[in-house]
């Protein structure tokens, strides 16, 4: 049925559970990475249920795929000298 009004693409949501065995790493890296800005944002659905889109967090997949940059390790300088 047309009502006139373009179609809007649908957000497919995730729950912590599926986001978990997508990102083999643990909610507080998860959580940190996303007041950095270098994840995608949870979205709050009520006060004990967020979700991630699930489109945004398979674009940062592929984001990492794709990158050459090397995760820096705490206590490592790699421009030390030897």
């Amino acid at each position: 049925m047309d009502d006139g009004h373009p179609t809007r693409p649908r957000k497919t949501l995730i729950n912590r559970k599926t986001l978990l065995a997508m990102i083999p790493l643990s909610d507080r890296a998860i959580f940190n990475m996303e007041k950095r800005g270098d994840f995608p944002r949870r979205i709050v659905l009520t006060s004990r249920n967020v979700a991630w889109d699930l489109a945004e967090v398979e674009k940062w997949i592929e984001s990492r795929k794709e990158s050459e940059d090397q995760p820096i390790r705490p206590g490592i300088n790699i421009n030390a000298s030897r």
